[in-house]
């Protein structure tokens, strides 16, 4: 699920949460869920769920024969399921048959998805508030601070870095919040059977159901989401704007750490955004990672976006192509919050060269243009708007559990 290049544009967290061990420990999460819940109901034997929940664990299993078989099927859980099933027939071959009893592959693919995605989201979301929290603190610290704004790419009046920096937390905190709404929507349990009717289950379908989520710490959706892929690709757009949101501060903070400007820069470290052969050369390598991430999220979401006009009860291709997308959607996602969060804590912020380049932008227009846009009045009617946007940033951020 990952290469090379996604090992500096994501993050190790988020790789391992979406790598093939960790999916199919999720899969197999499904299984005892199914197995435990079944037997609770009468559905297959209590003997046979013990045996079935002992053996849904990933390193009893060949996690690269499973990949590999995995081409050949079509799915992943075809080998999985084939393998967990051979497994539990050494120890008890009565319950052999019981393995992944009345589901089908989908059912197991998307709860492992929806397990896997909210530990992904755990992750954003520390780092996001990281964000969140070092902006705040650098719009309170600069709302005195004043600095040129900018306007076309040209140099427009005098404005706040403390307000700049309550600007770019402002969409961040909304963010959050639409992203815990709308996790809370698409974070379901998937189980449906073959056709959406859990034809299976003996009429034990929603006890099934509500015993297998409340398991899995998922919430049970109104029927079966096979085909029906609103919820979850929502989510999938809220991240998209997220992206795009931590997007635009890395390309305000590549603009002003030019050399001209040198108003901001990322931190120093040592063997980081500094080529030996250039001394005088500081690569905003942060914001880099954020800003691959703004181009290629909003790929991975139109393909989701494109995915959701599926056939009938099952889909061929649109889902596949669905999922495939979403496990680098999230590493996209993780990686550029947390190059951001690291680049932030760190910012180096040079108020000298922000008041030098306003200085120089005032004396070289005429005497009344200077007094009309660059007055002390201006300058102190944008820290109080920063003053102003901090404490309710921060108020919403208390409310919100941000």
């Amino acid at each position: 699920m990952s290469s090379l290049f996604d090992q500096f544009l994501s993050t190790s967290e988020a790789i391992e949460v979406v790598g093939e061990r960790n999916f199919l420990q999720a899969m197999l999460r499904f299984e005892a869920a199914l197995a435990q819940a079944q037997a609770a109901t009468g559905v297959i034997p209590q003997a046979a769920a013990q045996s079935i929940i002992g053996t849904c664990k990933v390193d009893l299993l060949d996690v690269s024969k499973i990949v590999r078989d995995s081409a050949f099927a079509g799915s992943v859980a075809i080998p999985l399921v084939k393998m967990l099933r051979d497994t539990v027939a050494l120890f008890n071959p009565e319950a052999a048959p019981f393995v992944h009893y009345g589901c089908t592959s989908q059912d197991a693919i998307d709860t492992a998805m929806a397990l896997v995605t909210r530990e992904a989201l755990v992750l954003i979301r520390a780092d996001v508030q990281r964000i969140v929290a070092a902006l705040l603190q650098l719009a309170g610290q600069h709302a005195d601070t004043p600095m040129l704004a900018r306007t076309l790419m040209q140099p427009a009046c005098v404005t706040s870095f403390g307000l700049t920096c309550a600007n770019w937390a402002a969409p961040l905190v909304r963010s959050l919040q639409r992203l815990d709404d709308s996790a809370e929507r698409a974070l379901q349990l998937q189980l449906g059977g073959t056709v959406g009717t859990l034809e299976k289950m003996q009429g034990q379908g929603a006890e099934i159901a509500r015993l297998m989520a409340q398991a899995l710490g998922l919430s049970v959706p109104l029927m079966s989401w096979h085909t029906q892929r609103d919820s979850w690709v929502a989510l999938g757009c809220e991240l998209g704007l997220l992206t795009g949101s931590l997007g635009k501060i890395a390309k305000d903070l590549v603009l002003l750490s030019q050399f001209e400007v040198a108003e901001l820069a990322e931190p120093l470290e040592a063997g980081r955004g500094g080529p030996p052969s250039m001394p005088h050369k500081h690569n905003p390598v942060a914001s880099m990672v954020a800003l691959a991430a703004a181009q290629r999220v909003p790929q991975r979401v139109a393909t989701l976006l494109a995915a959701m006009p599926q056939e009938h009860e099952r889909a061929a291709g649109a889902w596949q192509a669905e999922l495939a997308e979403w496990p680098q959607l999230l590493m996209s996602v993780h990686g550029s919050a947390r190059a951001l969060a690291l680049a932030l804590a760190g910012l180096q912020v040079n108020p000298k060269r922000m008041r030098s380049n306003l200085n120089a932008v005032r004396a070289s227009l005429p005497k009344e243009a200077a007094k009309e846009w660059f007055s002390p009045d201006l300058k102190q009617h944008a820290a109080q708007l920063a003053r102003q946007q901090v404490a309710a940033l921060r108020a919403q951020s208390q409310a919100d559990g941000v």
